[in-house]
């Protein structure tokens, strides 16, 4: 039998959903099923063909558990080994090297120092920054976020530096990242499924969170669409990314992409409707099952490594 295994934290709808979806497709010699697990024998095979990944990001136990599970076989969506060291300013640096439209960035050094650390820690750093450099590479309005956040926790609309530093100040040890505003007419987030699939929904990021999916959207011109299309598949085939969202904001018909690492995306039912529900659902299972019927070899390349060398 080969199994496919969800790991969730407080969902209550995607993660039972698929394990149903999964069964009722009745694919012979697979089965689905919550992930059960307690203590982890190092180098012990999981029993799990596939384990979907919805919160290990948040449980570094899950985490520890699914590298093993790797090591010894199973195919995890999405590979907590790049999870593990990705980040969103790296992501915005190989997105411009790749051809997509990244608004202005900077990576700032932490406010305070990071626990354990002194000024000493800090001899590296240029102190004070050239603030005004940076602000003239930037501008304002600007967003000032986490580096490796999600859930648009930390984040901070800025106009002037003198709100900048307001902010700033507010964000502690925190890794922040500095970034050009769009002053969009148009925002979509996308699904991204197997790295083949691409499922555009128009997005309202300046409404209240249950209503942020746009109900009943104006048509997407065709030529956006498959621009979003290509960009989409574009970023999670040079990140590796299995399961994703990306995030535009579309300013004089060119989109930007400013969020795109998200691999254990927002899947609730109560926020994204019962359209968008229904066909993650469907795909995700999809993927799952064809992963568990694969004889491949869990993923051991990254797609972006040849941009280490500088080309």
């Amino acid at each position: 039998m080969r199994k496919i295994a969800v790991v969730y934290g407080m969902e209550t709808s995607f993660p039972p959903a698929l394990v149903d979806y999964i069964n009722s497709m009745k694919v012979p010699g697979v089965l689905a099923e919550h992930l059960q697990i307690g203590g982890i024998k190092m180098a012990e095979p999981s029993g799990y063909r596939v384990i979907v990944d919805r919160i290990s990001h948040d449980i570094p136990f899950y985490r520890a558990f699914l590298k093993n599970a790797v090591l010894t076989g199973t195919q995890v969506i999405n590979n907590p080994f790049w999870w593990s060291a990705d980040d969103k300013f790296f992501n915005y640096s190989l997105a411009s090297k790749i051809g997509i439209a990244i608004p202005r960035t900077v990576i700032l050094p932490h406010h305070s120092h990071p626990p354990g650390t002194t000024s000493q820690s800090m001899r590296n750093l240029i102190f004070p920054l050239n603030w005004q450099e940076i602000f003239d590479y930037v501008g304002f309005p600007a967003f000032l976020k986490p580096f490796d956040g999600g859930g648009w926790r930390d984040v901070y609309q800025v106009n002037s530096p003198e709100e900048l530093f307001a902010a700033y100040d507010r964000t502690g040890t925190l890794c922040m990242t500095l970034q050009a505003a769009v002053n969009f007419t148009e925002y979509y987030r996308c699904y991204v499924v197997g790295q083949q699939h691409v499922h555009i929904m128009p997005y309202d990021p300046r409404a209240p969170h249950a209503e942020r999916y746009v109900k009943d959207p104006a048509p997407i011109s065709p030529p956006l669409q498959d621009r979003l299309t290509k960009d989409c598949l574009t970023l999670c085939r040079a990140l590796g990314y299995d399961l994703n969202t990306v995030e535009f904001a579309v300013e004089n018909g060119i989109p930007y992409a400013i969020d795109f690492m998200n691999p254990a995306p927002d899947a609730g039912l109560e926020s994204v409707g019962a359209e968008n529900f229904k066909w993650i659902v469907h795909h995700v299972a999809e993927l799952a099952v064809q992963k568990a019927l694969s004889d491949d070899p869990p993923q051991t390349e990254y797609r972006w490594s040849h941009f280490l060398n500088g080309k």
